[in-house]
């Protein structure tokens, strides 16, 4: 193909949060999922809409979507009079009786100080206003009994304001009515945010199955609970790239090929029952991917999946010229591989969320038209962006609006960049498919899993797992449990398996953080115990991680490197 034909670029968003209920009670420990569906799920959406011409990938973690579902039927459960909202931030916007318990009020309003500063709070002049007069009783908690439920009431309807996204603000006249009104918010009031919420919410999934209906998306997903796959399969996969990294105690996950599995297979009857549609690709949890891991994804079906290029460079011959454009193939494995350009997508995660957004859209497409100079076979290359979806946003001005209104309208309209999706690109390209011989198991981060392992917090946290998995085998071998029990086990084992509980624990996270997911990781833990009808373990009430840093974006997103 000449030289002069339009170079393919893959703008592939990952949507993932853990699964932050409690199976147990119901409660739901932290609002992530319904605060990033209201700003961010419904905001990438909109963008896609507005600009027909537009491709992407979309991938979706099932238990995310999951959790969605959860979401829209306790909202219209209570909006209809006979459910409840078991999310205390999200119920409290609408209940009328707010705490009367001082610290219960203390802690509504550090949970309302959640937001970004500059960006989401300081935007809006009367929430900037309640959040200085916040901040100033969370310094003096004695006087918290001068605060009263009209500042409360005020402080949850600007936190949730700030929070709705800004295709929803612009467009909603109820909420410029909202904010226009500024003080003195009633009940009625919060109630009708609270369907606007609702609506929001109900919108997220139908809308990435009409733009998957429409052509304009391709869906894809990672495993069900986003486990590290190559770590269930050999923890030993860590020294790959890091032959000196220190591993748990426990030499392997038990049974962890077959856990792998059940997470695939789970995954895709969550995704197919949701968008009625079987994904051709895979981002696997953080990019994870090793030589068993990629085996197993080709035996589950998937034609494709993508990882970061610092696991390709890892995994190149020292002597061969390492370019993540290309598409690869590992070994005798029949699965399409795709590594993300780390380079571009950290710009957009770390760079240009303080630039003008025509600047950054400029310097971008200037970044990939440079690459299509230099990578003249479009049959074999492509440019493949890939990022969070939800993390980076609140960093930009209004939500990114303008840098991806920007960002969309170029790039549909560029004479030589073409948007694309990794199952058109397959579809009508030829590629030559690069072979190397094998992968070197890694990450999207660093290219290694050290995120994930390697660390004396989160191997403490692998050992306590690989103890529960043992005693979850002995029990199923028993026979005691009946097929409703064990069911139930091994969806709360799955939520264990999970990743995030693993990326928190270090000391270089930050302490409030890292202290909500020990305590949710270790609440998991002791359920599981209670659904096997066996006794929590005492350690289960120790802390294993403290956290005590202060990294970049608050640590939800890293650079795909140690130095940036």
């Amino acid at each position: 193909m000449p030289a002069d034909a339009p170079m393919n670029v893959v703008l592939c968003w990952h949507m993932h949060q853990p699964d932050y209920r409690d199976l147990r009670t119901g409660k739901i420990h932290l609002p992530w999922v319904y605060l990033h569906a209201t700003k961010d799920y419904v905001d990438m959406a909109a963008h896609l809409e507005a600009e027909p011409a537009a491709r992407a990938v979309v991938n979706f973690a099932p238990i995310l979507l999951e959790q969605i579902e959860d979401y829209v039927a306790q909202i219209q459960g209570y909006l209809q009079g006979h459910g409840v909202i078991k999310d205390p931030l999200l119920a409290e916007l609408a209940e009328p009786a707010l705490p009367g318990n001082t610290q219960e009020r203390l802690r509504l309003m550090q949970d309302c100080l959640r937001a970004n500063r500059e960006r989401m709070i300081d935007r809006f002049e009367p929430y900037q206003r309640l959040a200085t007069m916040a901040r100033w009783y969370e310094a003096h908690p004695d006087s918290m009994i001068y605060a009263s439920n009209q500042f409360l009431a005020d402080l949850l309807t600007w936190y949730h304001l700030s929070w709705i996204g800004e295709s929803v603000q612009r467009s909603d006249p109820r909420i410029r009515a909202l904010r226009d009104k500024a003080v003195n918010f009633s009940l009625h009031d919060r109630r009708e945010l609270l369907k606007i919420i609702l609506e929001q919410i109900e919108s997220v999934i139908p809308r990435y199955r009409k733009l998957a209906d429409n052509g304009q998306v391709e869906l894809s997903m990672s495993p069900y609970a986003h486990p590290i796959v190559p770590l269930m399969l050999e923890f030993n996969s860590a020294r790959e790239a890091l032959p000196d990294v220190h591993l748990p105690v426990s030499c392997d996950y038990p049974g962890g090929r077959a856990r792998a599995e059940w997470h695939l297979a789970r995954g895709l009857e969550t995704f197919q029952r949701v968008f009625g549609r079987r994904p051709a690709g895979l981002w696997p949890s953080e990019g994870g991917i090793s030589q068993d891991a990629l085996e197993l994804f080709a035996e589950q079906g998937f034609s494709w999946v993508a990882s970061g290029g610092k696991v390709l460079h890892n995994s190149h011959d020292a002597s061969s010229r390492s370019c993540s454009h290309r598409v690869y193939r590992f070994g005798e494995v029949k699965l399409d591989c795709f590594f993300r350009d780390d380079g571009l997508s950290d710009l957009i995660g770390f760079d240009y969320s303080d630039w003008h957004a025509n600047d950054a859209v400029a310097n971008l497409v200037g970044h990939m038209e440079n690459i299509a100079r230099v990578c003249p076979d479009r049959d074999d290359c492509l440019i493949t962006i890939i990022l969070d979806g939800e993390n980076a946003w609140e960093y930009y001005p209004e939500n990114g609006y303008y840098f991806l209104n920007q960002l969309y309208h170029s790039l549909a309209q560029h004479p030589h960049l073409r948007m694309s999706t990794f199952e058109q690109f397959l579809a009508e390209k030829s590629p030559q498919r690069a072979h190397e011989a094998k992968i070197v198991a890694g990450s999207w981060v660093y290219g290694t899993f050290s995120t994930w392992i390697g660390d004396a917090d989160k191997n403490r946290g692998w050992d306590i797992l690989v103890e529960a998995k043992r005693t979850f085998d002995e029990q199923l071998a028993t026979g005691s449990l009946s097929a409703e029990e064990e069911q139930a086990a091994e969806r709360q084992l799955a939520i264990c398996e999970g990743s995030d509980w693993f990326w928190w624990f270090g000391d270089y996270n930050p302490s409030q953080t890292v202290n909500q997911f020990d305590q949710l990781y270790r609440t998991h833990m002791a359920n599981l115990y209670q659904l096997l009808n066996v006794e929590a373990p005492a350690y289960l009430s120790e802390i294993i991680s403290r956290g005590g840093g202060d990294p970049s974006r608050g640590g939800v997103m890293r650079q795909h490197s140690e130095t940036g």
